[in-house]
């Protein structure tokens, strides 16, 4: 009589674990989307917040808005009360000039933005823009809100 081969398996060259259950291949995207939908949520509440500044009343004009830089431009406001603000940090006015200076020598545009209150006296934004100019910064932007009287005496 002959010798008989055994095969071991199922014929298909594999092997089984025990228990018969084969291995899976697929990947479990379920916990990625959880952490992507839990990080916009995030992102969706903190985006309004990231908007904050002092807040004054802007006079109005009917001038359009200036065009879009790719640096974030540098703003001073001037409050209602005489306080000056360079972005949302109240400054001294001694020390206005040397910080003006430190950010010039920093930022590759010499464009700022001046926020005055509309209650502030011309003269004093005018001394606030002389020191803006000796501080290195000579493109100087009035911010005015949308809406304001033209010069013919109409409004929008």
């Amino acid at each position: 009589m002959g010798a008989q081969m055994l095969k071991k398996g199922d014929g298909t060259g594999r092997r089984r674990r025990r228990g018969g259950a084969a291995r899976m291949s697929e990947i479990n995207v379920t916990p990625f989307v959880d952490v992507m939908l839990v990080l916009l949520i995030i992102f969706m509440v903190a985006a309004p917040m990231l908007t904050v500044g002092v807040p004054i009343e802007l006079p109005r004009t009917s001038a359009g808005a200036l065009p879009a830089e790719q640096e974030e431009p540098l703003s001073i406001t001037l409050s209602a009360d005489g306080t000056v603000s360079i972005m949302n940090s109240e400054v001294a006015a001694d020390t206005l000039i040397p910080q003006l200076r430190a950010i010039a020598a920093e930022r590759r545009d010499n464009k700022v933005f001046l926020r005055a209150d509309g209650s502030i006296p011309y003269e004093r934004v005018v001394q606030i823009m002389g020191a803006l100019n000796s501080g290195g910064f000579n493109n100087i932007g009035l911010v005015t809100d949308q809406g304001g009287p033209r010069f013919d005496g109409t409004t929008n």
